[in-house]
């Protein structure tokens, strides 16, 4: 069974209330067994909603990676109850291999936005992947998926 950010597969819960559609992933998953799952939306954040990044925070211990909307709200809190969310369905369907979207900071792998909300990029990884990770499930990212 395989996990998939909902957002690749059509679905409107990015936070502007569009998708991330990817005609490959698509495919790939035509003949496989799948769960699509939104972290930001398991975590209680509403579509649309504003946009987030993770930023490293000197205020906390060792340089804490937070995550902040652009308004300056802390919703870290929402971004683990997502992930936490997301590794219970997981769990619950044996789920081996997450297909996620790159740059978010729930389901970034390569690169997330950098916390700056100036649309730079920075390698890191967001917070629904590293918990996924730590759980031994394999990451991938939409790139990753061949025609």
């Amino acid at each position: 069974m395989i996990l998939v950010s909902a957002c690749l597969l059509g679905v409107n819960c990015k936070y502007s209330g569009k998708n991330n559609f990817n005609i490959e992933v698509n495919k790939y998953l035509e003949d496989k067994e799948f769960v699509p799952i939104c972290p930001e939306q398991l975590g209680g954040l509403a579509t649309p909603r504003l946009p987030a990044e993770i930023k490293k925070n000197e205020s906390y211990l060792q340089g804490e990676r937070r995550v902040f909307d652009c308004e300056g709200n802390d919703v870290t809190d929402k971004f683990i109850k997502g992930a936490k969310e997301t590794l219970s369905i997981a769990k619950l369907c044996k789920c081996t291999q997450a297909i996620l979207k790159d740059g978010s900071p729930s389901c970034g792998y390569r690169e997330i936005y950098d916390g700056t909300f100036s649309g730079r990029k920075i390698k890191g990884i967001g917070v629904t992947t590293a918990l996924l990770k730590q759980n031994n499930i394999q990451i991938l990212q939409e790139f990753d998926i061949i025609k």
